[in-house]
C-alpha cells in the first residue's frame, strides 16, 4: 500500500507542476506542441503493452475489447457533454478538453498502475508510471494556460488540476487496494477501460492539438515518447 501510494504521488506530482508553470508562464506554442506529442508516444507503448495486452491476457478477447470499446465511449460521451457547455479558446488547446481526458482516461490509468504494482515490479509498471507522469506534466501545462487564456484566474487553475491529482493518487492506492482480490474478468475490463479512454484521448485531444500547434515536426516527438517508453520496459 504504501509503494501504491508513492507511486500516485509521483504519477500525479506533474499535474500540480505542470498546473503551477502554466498559471505563471505560458510556453512557446512548439514546445508545448512537443511535449504533447511526446506524451502521446509514451501513451501508445503504455496502452498496447500494459493496458491492453495485459488486460486481453486476464480476460481474452471478448471482456477486453469490451472493455476497450466502452472506455473510448465514455471519453467521447464526456467529451460531447464538456463541448455543449464549455467553450474552447478558439485557438491553443483546449483547457477543459484537456482536463476531462486526464480525469476520464486517469482513473482506471491509475486504478491499474495500483493494480500493476501487486502482479509484477518489472519494467511494465514503471513503464506506465513514466507514460502517466509524462502525459500528465503537458496536459496540465496547456489546461492552466487555457484556463488563464478563457479568464480564469491562477489559483482557480492550480486548484483545479491540484484536487486532480489527489483524485488520481488515490486511484491508484484504491486500484492496489480494492482490487487485489478482484476476478480476472473485473480486472481484464478495468486495464482495457483505461486503454479505450487513453487512445479515445489521443485521437480526440492529444494529438490534433499536438499537430495543430506544432505541425509535421511533432512526428519526431511521438517517435521519441514512443521509443523511450518502449526501452524503459524493455530493459
Amino acid at each position: 500500500m504504501l509503494s501504491a501510494f508513492i507511486f500516485g504521488l509521483v504519477a500525479s506530482s506533474a499535474l500540480v507542476i505542470g498546473a503551477v508553470a502554466g498559471a505563471y508562464w505560458t510556453p512557446p506554442r512548439p514546445l508545448l506542441a512537443a511535449a504533447l506529442a511526446f506524451a502521446s508516444g509514451a501513451l501508445i507503448t503504455a496502452l498496447a503493452f500494459d493496458l491492453f495486452q495485459e488486460s486481453f491476457n486476464h480476460g481474452g478477447a471478448w471482456l477486453s475489447s469490451i472493455g476497450l470499446l466502452l472506455g473510448a465511449a465514455a471519453f467521447v460521451v464526456a467529451d460531447e457533454v464538456l463541448d455543449c457547455y464549455i467553450k474552447g479558446v478558439g485557438s491553443g488547446v483546449s483547457a477543459f478538453a484537456l482536463l476531462a481526458a486526464v480525469t476520464l482516461d486517469g482513473i482506471p490509468e491509475n486504478m491499474a498502475l495500483g493494480v500493476s504494482l501487486l502482479e509484477t515490479s518489472g519494467g511494465g509498471t514503471l513503464t506506465l508510471l513514466v507514460a502517466i507522469f509524462l502525459s500528465n506534466l503537458p496536459e496540465s501545462l496547456g489546461g492552466a494556460v487555457g484556463m488563464r487564456q478563457q479568464g480564469r484566474s491562477r489559483r482557480f487553475a492550480i486548484g483545479v488540476w491540484s484536487v486532480t491529482a489527489i483524485i488520481l493518487a488515490v486511484a491508484v492506492v484504491l486500484g492496489n487496494v480494492a482490487l487485489s482480490s478482484a476476478g480476472e474478468g473485473a480486472l481484464a475490463v478495468l486495464l482495457s477501460f483505461a486503454g479505450g479512454a487513453v487512445l479515445a484521448s489521443l485521437a480526440d485531444t492529444l494529438m490534433p492539438d499536438a499537430y495543430r500547434e506544432g505541425g509535421k515536426w511533432v512526428a519526431f516527438a511521438t517517435a521519441a515518447g514512443f521509443l523511450l517508453s518502449f526501452l524503459i520496459a524493455e530493459v
